[in-house]
């Protein structure tokens, strides 16, 4: 079993060099809080939509509303949000993360979840504007806000989480979740229109070809693949050209009357010695 978790790159102790709560960039009380506003804005578009639907009579597109990938994953960015904030606010206040003393079970999936979260708000905006979206723009300025939160702003806060923390290349292993998560949901649409009565995307429509079905789902995991691997350069790349840099970190120090207190500074970790 330990040997399944190091693939999932759930190591004992759970990320040492807090590669999760810390950016090469930003302080963790502002990463903290950066990621709070995140998460903020995309529960406050979750329930704007939802009282918009509603005062609007269309209650029943609440009860659809979940059988859409696209709305699955940015409820998904906004739990992300939410507890990569709460990891960072109590990283920033003790100088250790709350994620380092949950079960290895949730770190394993805190660890699968951050590798959703920045290859499937890509898949989403490449899908969105390159398949389903039909000229000409959006006459209500409420569809307009509510499309560009969730099929452009979603990869602004994937590409922010890429770029501008310190976390490693995922695991090779962390593919083979992404590809059965898609699998799980490709059922969940099946299973929304023996119920619902209606494709949740019209490419899963038969009518329209069997073999055009095929190739999209076929096509679209292979797209998440290939995000994947883009990612993992990007990341590796990342880490390579900050590994001089300064890491700001918060470290708790002794007091001179030998208690312990808080000290917040930059820490220059030199991961590489310079030649």
């Amino acid at each position: 079993m330990s040997k399944f978790y190091a693939r999932l790159g759930v190591t004992t102790p759970f990320d040492p060099s807090h590669t999760y709560t810390t950016s090469w960039l930003l302080p963790p009380l502002l990463l903290a809080l950066i990621r709070s506003l995140f998460s903020l804005y995309a529960f406050c578009t979750i329930f704007t939509i939802f009282g918009y639907y509603d005062s609007h009579g269309e209650a029943i597109d609440n009860r659809q509303w979940f059988s859409y990938f696209t709305n699955l994953t940015y409820v998904g960015l906004a739990f992300y949000f939410l507890f990569s904030a709460i990891h960072t606010w109590s990283y920033w206040r003790t100088g250790k993360a709350l994620l380092q003393s949950w079960p290895r079970p949730l770190q394993a999936l805190h660890a699968v979840f951050y590798t959703t979260i920045v290859t499937y708000p890509f898949l989403v905006t490449i899908v969105y504007w390159g398949v389903l979206y039909k000229a000409p723009w959006f006459p209500v300025v409420e569809d307009a806000w509510s499309n560009v939160s969730k099929h452009a702003i979603n990869s602004a806060w994937a590409l922010f989480e890429v770029l501008l923390t310190c976390t490693s290349p995922r695991p090779p292993l962390h593919m083979l979740f992404i590809i059965i998560l898609l699998a799980l949901y490709l059922g969940l649409a099946y299973l929304t229109k023996a119920t619902e009565g209606f494709y949740v995307y019209s490419f899963l429509d038969p009518s329209t070809g069997v073999n055009h079905v095929v190739a999209y789902c076929i096509g679209i995991p292979v797209a998440a693949c290939v995000i994947f691997g883009i990612v993992w350069v990007i990341l590796w790349l990342r880490n390579k050209a900050t590994k001089n840099m300064t890491k700001y970190t918060h470290e708790l120090s002794e007091k001179p009357d030998g208690s312990v207190g808080e000290t917040y500074g930059e820490v220059v970790e030199m991961r590489e010695e310079m030649k």
